[in-house]
């Protein structure tokens, strides 16, 4: 009777500890970001239609509007992917008692890898629009020659390849069953997860931490070279004084072999790829702590502490699919002149 009472004593401060670790931060969190979640979606979603309306209305004749292009359908089917999960952890956080027909699981995890996967395709993507710009820096004679537009088709596809078969580990782990209620004599489905702890340990190995330490490495290396690059274009071109050396100098290559169409391009990829970098930081952190302590998961005392970096770092990857329209306008003179010819036909009809 003592060894039961207390085994229960051990059970019940276990199941404190448990529930109100990192219960206050996780709160404030949700209660932060969470409202966030539909705004950030459905401009995202609206955003990424424009740019795929405005790219394709532009012709998609180089490889940069390629990826762009790319890049876009991609954001789209991320956020589109991602509203089921967005949408059940909001009514999970704010309305705990919803009657669900399902189980809420499925919510949370049936259509989010595939989401996750979208989104891989768009750091690849973005990965590459910053080697490309690289190269243009590097061989600007051999570029066009190098980099064609078939080329960039064939690594967007490779891209999008590469992402759903590093991915499948993860994404056959989920099932969705049926599961009986006695009390209600009723069923309803619920999400199953079959070797879910080694495919878990296999994922965060490869995909949170080997692959995304690889995009991020390259993409700072990329966003580095091509900062400096600006940074010395800029001072050539405040060495021009006079007004028509300058006009002389914004209509044809600089020393560099840069024009100004070919700088506006490098600013819109560095600002694109620094976007991706920010909002992938707080995912490669908590990512990189999830290996070293695998009890940073979901049944475990760390359970809030990790919904809190899922929360954040979701919030961060919606926000990077959504807000690529803005610099497209700042910095694509193209994009901008298309953009304001489709919003003035809108308003004449």
């Amino acid at each position: 009777m003592a060894s039961n009472t207390a085994s229960n004593s051990t059970a019940f401060s276990i199941i404190i500890t448990t529930t109100y670790t990192y219960w206050r931060e996780y709160m404030w969190t949700s209660n932060v970001l969470l409202p966030s979640w539909p705004v950030i979606i459905l401009f995202g979603i609206l955003a990424n239609l424009t740019n795929i309306s405005v790219f394709l209305k532009t012709g998609v004749k180089d490889n940069v509007t390629t990826l762009l292009l790319s890049l876009s359908v991609s954001d789209l089917l991320y956020l589109v992917l991602i509203s089921p999960t967005a949408c059940t952890f909001i009514i999970l956080h704010f309305v705990p008692d919803w009657p669900w027909p399902f189980h809420f699981g499925i919510g949370l995890e049936l259509l989010y890898w595939p989401a996750i996967t979208c989104y891989d395709c768009s750091a690849f993507l973005s990965v590459w629009l910053g080697i490309t710009r690289c190269a243009c820096v590097a061989m600007p004679l051999r570029f066009k020659s190098v980099f064609t537009k078939t080329r960039t088709v064939k690594i967007v596809i490779a891209s999008f390849l590469l992402a759903v078969s590093l991915r499948i580990p993860i994404i056959s782990v989920y099932r969705v069953a049926w599961r009986t209620d006695h009390n209600t004599n009723s069923s309803y489905a619920y999400m199953t997860k079959l070797n879910r702890e080694a495919m878990t340990r296999v994922n965060d190995i490869l995909n949170r931490n080997s692959i995304l330490y690889i995009n991020f490495i390259i993409m700072i290396t990329c966003v580095s070279i091509l900062s400096f690059q600006l940074y010395r274009a800029s001072r050539i071109r405040r060495s021009f004084t006079s007004a028509s050396a300058a006009q002389q100098e914004s209509e044809k290559p600089d020393n560099q072999g840069l024009s100004t169409r070919d700088l506006h391009v490098l600013q819109s990829v560095v600002v694109v790829c620094s976007i991706f970098i920010m909002s992938q930081a707080p995912f490669l952190m908590y990512s990189t702590a999830r290996l070293i302590n695998q009890e940073l998961d979901i049944g475990t005392r760390y359970r809030f502490l990790f919904s809190m970096f899922t929360i954040t770092s979701l919030t961060c990857s919606n926000l990077n699919a959504s807000v690529n329209i803005f610099v497209y306008f700042r910095y694509n003179s193209k994009y901008r002149v298309q953009f304001k010819s489709m919003f003035k036909s809108l308003k004449r009809n």
